[in-house]
């Protein structure tokens, strides 16, 4: 499946120069853990739920040989690799550590466009006369990364993000690979379809089948014969293929959305639990809402059944709220609109769009005597947190005890993307 977006066609005059890099860390989710947990240095660590369903965020160089990679089912990385250490993501840490190395692409550039917590690209043709060549704003950011965060990272030189991205993720790890203007088509030429960053493993397959083997052969095949295999997108595949990709960096834009979502171990039926899952999305929800100064106006509810169908609720809000109460208020509204009788509930997830920034706060005559109290709590429970930590605070709803039949997910939600809904985790 092809997943990048179309490139945009050329004019006739030719572009201005453009330097861009694409920086990935290396097995971030592991390396972070690694770093902080000495005794796991050396280790083949898989960062991922342990559950039955538990699939894997990333896993450390010393785990890869053994063929274990994201998105592979636990159960089969065990298998791989059984002697490998199994972490449970902690989503919130690497968020933090993500701003500190994106404040380090920031040094250099404001043309930042992140694609998740561990990669992005950067624009830096207009940074020459401060910082050097793209190259040597590459080594630097690697050092930096190295030296404040005792992390490494892979970086790609091109003139276009397609070519900086494949770039990129040759060396791994702790890569540099550049690539001059002009030399774009001769540089991927020979490397294997497999390369083609944006088709997926059934596409892969189809070129094979017709015999494509190199992206060469795709540079110099016709468009048609691509869209006859690709659909839509084999033009774009042959573009990209010889190199051509107008598509410019974007900056961060704001987020879309904030959520929160888990699979469950055991398909669950009981209407209190879910609400007491939804109670703990929320709580998770409200906490981001709060740290980011933002309010939401409009919340949905998904819900993944036992067999694999996918449904999604949403409501609009009378007035942009950030707290758990008016989140699972809402919430509980939308989990009644869902058919669930005799129907085991394999995801259930809460987000909240709309988002509007949180205006300076005014007393009115007529302001909602409860959504002010809520307000009130909810900010009081953020100061608790960022003084005393997470684990300080929490409802009585969400403690352990007999009545809760199943365990509360990890804090892995699906947090804001810079530039889209529910910024994903590494891929590489």
């Amino acid at each position: 499946m092809l997943t990048s977006p179309a490139v945009t066609e050329s004019s006739s005059a030719a572009p201005p120069a453009r330097v861009v890099i694409h920086v990935d860390m290396d097995a971030f989710f592991a390396s972070v853990e690694q770093r902080e947990r000495p005794e796991l240095r050396g280790q083949p660590v898989i960062v991922g739920g342990g559950s039955r369903r538990g699939v894997v965020c990333a896993a450390s160089y010393e785990a890869r040989p053994y063929g274990v990679g994201s998105a592979m089912p636990m159960a089969e990385a065990r298998r791989r690799c059984p002697q490998a250490i199994v972490v449970a993501p902690r989503m919130a840490r690497y968020a933090e550590v993500s701003e500190r190395v994106f404040g380090i692409f920031h040094r250099y550039t404001p043309l930042v466009e992140g694609l998740s917590l561990d990669e992005a690209f950067l624009d830096v043709s207009g940074s020459a006369g401060l910082f050097g060549s793209g190259p040597e704003i590459a080594g630097d950011i690697k050092r930096a990364i190295r030296a404040e965060l005792g992390l490494t990272a892979s970086a790609g030189v091109a003139p276009c993000k397609y070519v900086a991205k494949v770039a990129s993720d040759l060396r791994k790890p702790d890569g540099l690979v550049v690539v001059h203007a002009g030399q774009a088509a001769e540089f991927l030429a020979p490397l294997p379809v497999e390369r083609m960053w944006g088709v997926g493993k059934v596409a892969t397959a189809r070129l094979r089948e017709a015999g494509f083997e190199t992206i060469g052969q795709l540079a110099s095949a016709s468009s048609q014969s691509l869209q006859t295999l690709l659909g839509r997108w084999g033009g774009t595949v042959q573009q990209l293929a010889a190199g051509q990709d107008g598509r410019p960096v974007v900056p961060d834009r704001e987020a879309k959305s904030i959520g929160s979502e888990s699979t469950f171990e055991w398909d669950l039926r009981d209407r209190q639990e879910l609400e007491r899952q939804l109670l703990w999305h929320a709580t998770f929800v409200a906490r981001r809402l709060s740290r980011t100064a933002v309010r939401c106006t409009v919340v949905r509810v998904k819900v993944r059944y036992g067999d694999f169908q996918l449904q999604s609720r949403q409501k609009r809000l009378g007035s942009a709220v950030f707290d758990v109460d008016s989140l699972f208020a809402a919430a509980r509204a939308l989990l009644g609109g869902f058919a669930l009788q005799g129907r085991g509930v394999r995801l259930l997830g809460l987000s909240a769009t709309g988002l509007v920034e949180e205006e300076p706060r005014q007393t009115s005559l007529f302001e909602d005597p409860v959504q002010t109290r809520r307000a009130a709590v909810q900010r009081l429970v953020s100061q608790v947190e960022e003084r005393f930590g997470r684990a300080s605070i929490t409802r009585a709803a969400l403690l352990p005890g007999p009545e809760a039949g199943t365990q509360l997910p990890d804090p892995t939600g699906r947090g804001a993307r810079r530039g889209g809904d529910g910024r994903g985790g590494e891929q590489d």
